[in-house]
């Protein structure tokens, strides 16, 4: 996070950060997205598969402070995806979504080197903590 924060932390725009969301399902983006935004946060981007969120990546750098990644997506799945953002920007904040049952693609995602994860399905006591934390690693 190189951006200008005033003094309470926030961006020149007055959110607490910009977030890329991906993930195949619609009401994912749309649940993160309320989420996000009622916690202060803009979200400035969102994709449905791997592919569009490189490429909506490269476009925003360096103005992106989160992404949100679905392990499992068409065209260019999280893990892939997870590879090239950080090939493209060494220091980018990751968090990959996931369900149940993902646990060997979790721990090859955080080797890889995302921030963190959360679990599907989504609940914000939990995640917001996880999210906002991997903004500050």
């Amino acid at each position: 996070m190189a951006y200008d924060r005033n003094e309470n932390g926030l961006r020149s725009d007055g959110s607490k950060g910009h977030v890329l969301i991906a993930d195949d399902a619609p009401f994912i983006i749309k649940q993160l997205t309320a989420m996000l935004r009622k916690e202060g946060y803009t979200v400035i981007g969102t994709a449905q598969n791997g592919q569009e969120a490189l490429k909506i990546y490269q476009e925003k750098y360096p103005d992106i402070d989160l992404v949100t990644l679905d392990i499992t997506m068409p065209v260019l799945d999280g893990i892939t995806t997870l590879e090239r953002i950080l090939a493209y920007d060494k220091n980018a904040h990751v968090v990959m979504v996931t369900a149940n049952g993902n646990e060997s693609l979790v721990k090859k995602a955080i080797t890889l080197g995302a921030k963190n994860y959360i679990v599907k399905p989504i609940v914000a006591e939990k995640a917001l903590p996880r999210l906002e934390g991997a903004m500050r690693k």
